[in-house]
């Protein structure tokens, strides 16, 4: 059965929020391999953040949906020419199947349809070795630059010391090539 992608509403928040909690956050998220639960706890948005991203004027969320099962979403957030590319989570029972490859593909193709964009930007927790090997599979490099991890300690708690977050980057030529050589 096909995947469908559209852009969320607001009246999809807090199935979105609750989506990408059960990804990364708490035991449900250990079904999958994207789990931040022995890094965090807490949870990683609420419905009121996801209502503050879809409203802002350069953001959208593309929700994945298979007979109108909300499956997956990915968040995008445009300034500059780069497309920020946050959030990328599949629910725990549907990962292991291609849906966050199709996903980060869609999210692609949607912000160079969208917006102006010269490169694709995303943070990444260093010590997510595996989610890093799957970012560069598709195309993304390290670049060595390092934020420091947010802090909302009325989301979340840090479980370990030293947290922060790696940039990876993927010029926008790059992943249209990739789109063209059926990479993905």
């Amino acid at each position: 059965m096909a995947l469908e992608f559209s852009r969320a509403e607001a009246a999809d928040a807090e199935a979105l929020a609750q989506l990408v909690n059960s990804a990364y956050r708490g035991d449900a998220s250990r079904l999958g391999w994207t789990t931040e639960a022995d890094l965090l706890d807490g949870r990683r948005i609420d419905a009121a953040g996801i209502l503050d991203l879809l409203a802002e004027s350069d953001s959208l969320i593309l929700a994945c949906k298979r007979q109108n099962r909300l499956l997956g979403s990915v968040h995008l957030r445009h300034a500059a020419g780069q497309v920020h590319i946050g959030m990328l989570a599949v629910s725990p029972a549907h990962q292991g199947q291609g849906i966050g490859k199709q996903l980060l593909q869609q999210a692609e193709q949607w912000a160079a349809r969208t917006w102006p964009v010269r490169i694709f930007v995303m943070a990444v927790i260093p010590q997510r070795r595996e989610l890093i090997e799957f970012y560069q599979r598709r195309g993304y490099r390290r670049t060595g630059r390092i934020e420091p991890f947010p802090k909302n300690p009325g989301l979340w708690t840090p479980k370990v010391g030293g947290l922060c977050l790696e940039l990876l980057e993927k010029p926008v030529q790059q992943a249209q090539t990739s789109l063209n050589s059926g990479d993905y």
